[in-house]
């Protein structure tokens, strides 16, 4: 039976890219050697590193705009340290939407002065602040564009002349943005992207050297970006299958015609959940994200019925984060429109016989 995969991530990749990948692992290219035997300085490695960095910044409509693409290790979770390191002078401001606004707020306080712009905190961060002011002595303002433990989504990118900053690791490639607004963005490639192991770093080459600070060489985005993101050994496999997924995405006719099929695929799950009597929705309507839809029963002792209903359907990684409970269900790219019709198909039921 085929499992219909909503983890958070690690996530759902294209089947073909998946089938790709593995042969690749056999053998790359006729080359007698596989993936994961191939030197990273080989020309065939270069190569794939090029397209991956090319792919990122064509999709992202960025190309010849004075952006460098970066693929580099660590996960978000090392980019709300290196964000700060090599942009924080005096004075940072943080929008905080959730766990991972508060873990990039903690590493940036060890680099000077950071403001709590705005915040969600008393509602659980379930929906996403707006009509804040911006301080314009700002070295940056860092923004987190998708909180997949809970649900919400960022629409409207703020106005401002202070750098933006951000966090894109669950909705990156997901729906048409204007990526120019962005000074620097980041997302770990296991959300939407590719494999766990890489993480891909766009920034404008006018924030290299911003501070005055002496930057440690794997902390430097310029020396990563001068290094054609080889100033180490790179996660090979991951990069590889990150570069068939952005493949994937340019074949599937880019950003926009995959923007209008998450579209589709969310209001489907959306309407159902509204609908049904069994189910209310976590986060709030206007914020909803179309990457990962947080909601719970309306009656906790459904659990069980609706538990068995979705196992014994094939559905997996359906559980909500503790810090919401309940239900998660990530839509991401790959995820077909046939996945989230068994979920509806289940939560009617449980409305049926219940």
């Amino acid at each position: 039976m085929k499992v219909h995969n909503f983890s958070a991530g690690p996530s759902i990749l294209p089947e073909e890219v998946t089938r790709q990948a593995a042969d690749a692992v056999k053998e790359l290219d006729g080359s007698g050697l596989s993936l994961l035997e191939i030197s990273h300085r080989s020309k065939a490695f270069i190569d794939i590193m090029d397209e991956a960095c090319s792919l990122a910044l064509e999709l992202t409509g960025l190309q010849n705009k004075g952006y460098k693409s970066i693929f580099l290790q660590g996960g978000a979770s090392l980019q709300f340290l290196m964000t700060a390191y090599n942009l924080l002078e005096k004075k940072a401001g943080y929008v905080n939407t959730g766990t991972w606004s508060n873990k990039a707020i903690k590493e940036a306080k060890l680099f000077g002065e950071v403001l709590e712009i705005a915040s969600s905190k008393e509602a659980n961060f379930n929906f996403i602040p707006k009509g804040y002011s911006i301080p314009e002595d700002l070295d940056y303002l860092h923004l987190t564009t998708n909180n997949t433990i809970f649900g919400t989504q960022l629409k409207d990118i703020p106005e401002t002349n202070i750098p933006l900053a951000a966090d894109m690791s669950s909705d990156i490639f997901s729906r048409v943005f204007d990526y120019t607004k962005f000074d620097l963005f980041y997302a770990g490639a296991q959300k939407n992207m590719g494999p766990a192991g890489a993480t891909l770093v766009i920034i404008k080459e006018n924030l290299f050297n911003k501070v005055t600070r002496t930057i440690p060489s794997m902390l430097n985005y310029q020396i990563h970006a001068d290094a054609g993101s080889m100033f180490n050994t790179p996660p090979v496999f991951a990069v590889f299958t990150s570069m068939l997924n952005m493949r994937w995405v340019k074949a599937q006719g880019g950003i926009e015609k995959l923007g209008e099929k998450n579209m589709f695929k969310s209001n489907l799950l959306y309407s159902e959940i509204d609908r049904n009597s069994k189910f209310i929705g976590f986060a709030a309507i206007e914020d909803r994200s179309e990457m990962n839809a947080t909601f719970n029963l309306v009656d906790p002792a459904d659990g069980e019925a609706f538990d068995t209903l979705c196992n014994s359907a094939g559905i997996s990684g359906l559980k909500g984060h503790r810090s919401v409970g309940g239900y998660r269900a990530s839509m991401y790219n790959a995820l077909p429109v046939k996945s989230l019709q068994v979920l509806v198909d289940c939560m009617q039921t449980l409305e049926e016989k219940n």
